[in-house]
């Protein structure tokens, strides 16, 4: 079965990806992956993550064996060209060019053989403490009761004093 992946547009020149694709081209995708991480080049990022969404498609929406995987089909083509122009002396202009391409992946691989299912298993219900009677206990969090912390508060004739003398312009 054929898996078909494709990235557009690509703000890189066909012939640097080009480049990079035939470096892994002769290669299986898992071998491909592990060889375009270490390709020091930007256009190596593009092609990792179109090798990741091409086996992600073959894995999960086709359930085709990640080990029977191989690559039918790498073309880099060339996309739209973006015409720009710089100035320079005497009101002349030189052009710029920027380039874009279009990356398309086919792989083919073998459909997975369908195992036995098996059924889902339950999880072990965990044993709860119960409660014990007489006691008002929160099912939901056991928790310790609060403690409010019990400042010791000055005898009321010594705030009396004081707020006298403030009022007086006393000093302590």
């Amino acid at each position: 079965m054929l898996v078909k992946a494709e990235q557009k547009n690509v703000r890189t020149s066909p012939r640097k990806l080009a480049l990079v694709a035939e470096a892994v081209r002769s290669l299986s995708p898992a071998e491909a992956l592990v060889q375009l991480e270490f390709i020091n080049k930007r256009a190596a990022g593009v092609l990792l993550k179109l090798f990741k969404q091409a086996m992600a498609n073959a894995v999960n929406n086709s359930q085709l064996d990640p080990a029977s995987l191989k690559i039918e089909i790498l073309e880099v083509k060339k996309g739209a060209t973006y015409k720009r122009f710089r100035p320079v002396s005497r009101g002349r202009a030189h052009p710029i060019k920027k380039r874009t391409s279009h990356v398309s992946l086919v792989l083919s691989g073998e459909k997975l053989t369908k195992a036995k299912p098996t059924q889902p298993t339950k999880p072990a219900k965990v044993a709860q403490p119960e409660p014990v009677e007489g006691k008002n206990v929160n099912k939901t969090k056991m928790t310790q009761p609060r403690v409010s912390k019990v400042t010791q508060a000055e005898p009321v004739e010594a705030k009396s004093q004081m707020s006298q003398r403030r009022k007086h312009g006393a000093k302590s």
